[in-house]
């Protein structure tokens, strides 16, 4: 029996179409497509069977414990949950790990079924080694740092530019102490994948936030973290309290938003007050236990007062964080790279048109 198959084309993924994952939901969490949707052949202790059959008896006995794990009335509701999702998106394609046993079997019995629908050649690995590869060609485009201290906007900065790549979203961290998101952080993998896919709408040059490589729990990939290295750079410098009220924005109104949308107001509320009181804590290295206890009794005072709706409270927890914390941190790093260039060093609406127009220089050449 021949069952259709497509190419392993990045255009499956720009394009917003439907795929069906069909590996056990321990593989998806560790990594899947953009947008994929998982419909497990088998689920994870059945795929744990069959995989200790397999490296113990083979192929054939491994495939024939599969069946009899994976058949009645289990069956039934797996080719179900397939038909529901093919009604709801017709052209969906299916993969599994390599385009092969998994993605057949669930062809075939759809097929018996009545419908019949495409499995992707090469499955999920191969799709990953053309977001990987797109990922390392980028390293060799055009590409522009933006720099500055804590709360000069860097990322809406980038965000506002046609070449601008932001990678803390692709992390879902703002690169910080305090940056971490309230949902799940995406797997090393998924991080990879969705910087991958970015990346198929931004051919010309490129512009990123400047970051270390490690931005919350994903690392950059290590050619284009070389080529971050040795790019010019632009240099965003604002007043304190206009990066003050920036920061406020970042890490108490924005975040609060999350928090009170995912959780509602009291739990989301309480997740909020652990997620800052635990990042002043950890800085207490840097900050020294005498400097802490007294930011830490400020942002407690700065948590009361924002119970009473006065959330401007936090700018007295806030400015020190910025001043005795951020800033030395940040013009240490400018000393310690002290060769880098800077093409332009000015305030936020300067070095966004400074962007733009080496963005456009780039983009003639």
């Amino acid at each position: 029996m021949s069952l259709p198959l497509v190419a392993p084309d990045l255009s499956l993924l720009s394009e917003g179409r439907t795929l069906i994952d069909v590996r056990a939901p321990v593989e998806f969490d560790q990594g899947s497509l953009p947008g994929a949707i998982n419909l497990p052949l088998m689920e994870n202790e059945e795929r744990r069977q069959v995989g200790i059959a397999y490296k113990e008896h083979g192929q054939q006995a491994a495939i024939q414990l599969g069946e009899s794990l994976v058949s009645g009335e289990i069956k039934a509701a797996r080719i179900e949950a397939w038909r529901q999702q093919l009604d709801a998106t017709p052209d969906a394609i299916i993969y599994c790990f390599r385009g092969g046993l998994r993605s057949q079997i669930a062809q075939r019995w759809l097929l018996e079924s009545g419908i019949e629908r495409p499995r992707i050649e090469g499955g999920w690995k191969a799709m990953r080694q053309g977001l990987l590869a797109r990922i390392d060609e980028a390293a060799s485009q055009p590409l522009l740092i933006v720099g500055g201290l804590t709360g000069c906007a860097k990322t809406s900065l980038v965000q506002a530019l046609d070449g601008g790549l932001d990678l803390e979203g692709c992390a879902r961290h703002k690169g910080s102490a305090f940056g971490r998101h309230p949902l799940m952080a995406p797997s090393q993998i998924d991080f990879e994948h969705d910087m991958g896919l970015r990346l198929l709408s931004l051919p010309g040059p490129l512009v990123v936030e400047d970051e270390s490589r490690q931005i919350g729990s994903a690392n950059v990939p290590l050619e284009f973290w070389r080529a971050m290295e040795r790019a010019p750079r632009v240099r965003v410098e604002m007043p304190l309290d206009w990066r003050l009220q920036q920061i406020h924005k970042d890490y108490i109104d924005d975040l609060w938003a999350i928090y009170r949308q995912q959780f509602g107001d009291w739990l989301g509320w309480s997740l909020m007050r652990k997620q800052l009181t635990s990042a002043l804590a950890r800085l207490r290295k840097r900050l020294g236990s005498e400097r802490l206890a007294r930011l830490q009794r400020l942002q407690q005072l700065a948590f009361r007062e924002h119970e009473r709706g006065n959330r401007q409270a936090h700018e007295a927890w806030l400015g020190p964080l910025l001043t005795e914390y951020y800033d030395p941190m940040y013009r240490y790093q400018l000393e310690k790279h002290a060769e880098r260039r800077f093409l332009h060093v000015g305030d936020w609406d300067s070095c966004l048109e400074a962007a733009r127009q080496w963005s456009e220089q780039q983009g003639a050449a």
